[in-house]
């Protein structure tokens, strides 16, 4: 069985995989991985991969030296099943790398976008051939929320929650219908002008917020919160045949 750990910018996931099936996935401290010990007596763990967006602490170096396993940390030097054409592999996001890896593993042969909306809203794009273009990055839901208020004088903070609608006819419907609609329309600019040189485009909508919008286009996206993990999972049982 397999370990995968994904350290986020806000929280930490780790998930068991029995082989490439999912079994079960804890979210915890992204300064701490307290539930090591528990895993390791639960479940006949093999081998393992970590990927992280953030600086690992010595607290989580220490702990991952205790596994009874190798572990692999995930880097641009790893090896993995695709073509990375990003010009500086070096500053990508492993969390990034790892979608794509999954993204063309489940829909081999297709032209895949995958959108992360997390801390940041990412858009990463892979080929039908396996090739990975390289994306871009924007602010995520809570991230605009944040800066509106923050950057302003008067704007209040506004929760994401509440009445969405097309044209907000108060100070606080229209923060949250220029973040949410703002995100849809950014979402839907993506695909749609993906779609003039990749028509069979299909998409994959991950990340944190669980994010999802109403489109013409929902039968050409998947949503799988899991995307990530799937992704290093893959890459770990692919370093495992070399």
């Amino acid at each position: 069985m397999n370990l995968i750990i994904d350290i986020g910018n806000s929280v930490a996931k780790l998930a068991i995989f029995d082989r490439g099936e999912l079994v079960e996935v804890f979210r915890g401290s992204n300064h701490s991985l307290d539930c090591l010990p528990m895993l390791c007596s639960r479940y006949p763990l093999k081998r393992g991969i970590i990927a992280s967006v953030i600086t690992l602490s010595n607290t989580i170096r220490r702990q991952l030296g205790r596994l009874p396993f190798n572990i692999i940390e995930l880097s641009h030097e790893t090896p993995v099943p695709i073509t990375n054409l990003y010009k500086t592999p070096q500053t990508l996001g492993m969390d990034r790398l790892a979608a794509v890896v999954a993204a063309n593993w489940l829909k081999p042969g297709h032209d895949v976008l995958v959108i992360d909306a997390g801390t940041c809203v990412t858009y990463d794009f892979i080929d039908a051939d396996g090739s990975y273009h390289g994306g871009n990055i924007s602010p995520g839901m809570r991230m605009r929320f944040k800066a509106l208020n923050i950057f302003t004088d008067k704007l209040p903070k506004v929760s994401a929650k509440g009445e969405v609608p097309m044209y907000g006819q108060s100070t606080e419907t229209a923060i949250r219908a220029g973040v949410i609609r703002g995100m849809e329309f950014e979402m839907s600019g993506y695909i749609t002008h993906l779609q003039k040189n990749y028509p069979g485009l299909l998409v994959f909508l991950t990340g944190g917020d669980e994010f999802s919008f109403d489109t013409k286009l929902k039968s050409i996206i998947f949503a799988d919160r899991f995307l990530v993990l799937k992704g290093l999972n893959r890459i770990l049982s692919y370093n495992d045949k070399l």
